[in-house]
């Protein structure tokens, strides 16, 4: 089996784009729906909220009281609970991709919870 190939894209870099390319499972995987974004606008597949961070730790991520690398290390514990990333795994295999992007809307791009998402999905390709 090979590898699937996951990318991270800010939505606000997709929304002027083509849309999905072939073999190619794209996922918006913010809890919230992206301030200022139309829905029609969004070229997406899939909306999978369950595979973002709870409300309870983004907020205290944002707030400060969770420096990155504590934030990582308990959405990380939530999506093996939750069996999150795992069931995002298998739909986009199911869907056929060979590709996945996730896309999500957080301004900061080295310091965000798709990034720990990408990791875990990585992980199960194990």
């Amino acid at each position: 089996m090979t590898a699937l190939r996951i990318d991270l894209v800010r939505v606000q870099d997709v929304l002027d784009d083509a849309g999905p390319g072939a073999g190619e499972r794209r996922v918006l995987v913010d809890r919230l729906w992206p301030r200022g974004v139309k829905k029609e606008r969004l070229r997406y597949d899939d909306w999978d909220k369950d595979a973002a961070p709870s409300s309870e730790l983004r907020t205290a991520f944002h707030s400060g009281e969770l420096g990155f690398k504590d934030f990582a290390r308990h959405y990380r514990r939530e999506l093996e609970d939750s069996g999150a990333a795992q069931a995002l795994h298998e739909r986009i295999l199911e869907a056929g991709a060979e590709r996945a992007v996730l896309l999500y809307a957080a301004k900061d791009t080295a310091h965000n919870h798709a990034l720990v998402l990408r990791d875990a999905l990585v992980d199960l390709e194990g």
